[in-house]
């Protein structure tokens, strides 16, 4: 069974470089949460400080990546304490500080 077509909300092409971005409609945003509380994961050489570290997404468009990444995590760490939680409402903010 093939993805169904998402609907694009909104498009710009680029006229020099003809790179498109797209805004696609989501059902909602799924994040994984450890012990009920958001996170960073951050991934890193323990014997060199090369390459930096680098921080991995906990949140994503698509359920199906949120549930690999927390079944990923709680076997890696031998727990339970990693979930998916869906988020379609939320706060605003502004970045008026």
């Amino acid at each position: 069974m093939s993805r169904p077509k998402p609907n694009v909300i909104l498009d710009h092409t680029d006229s020099k470089t003809f790179r498109s971005e797209q805004i696609l409609e989501a059902d909602a945003i799924w994040a994984v949460f450890y012990d009920s509380k958001p996170f960073n994961l951050r991934s890193l050489n323990t014997l060199t400080n090369y390459p930096s570290p680098k921080y991995k997404k906990t949140s994503f468009s698509n359920p199906g990546h949120a549930f690999s990444l927390a079944n990923r995590l709680n076997a890696q760490f031998n727990t339970n304490l990693f979930s998916v939680v869906k988020m379609n409402t939320g706060e605003y903010v502004n970045n008026d500080q």
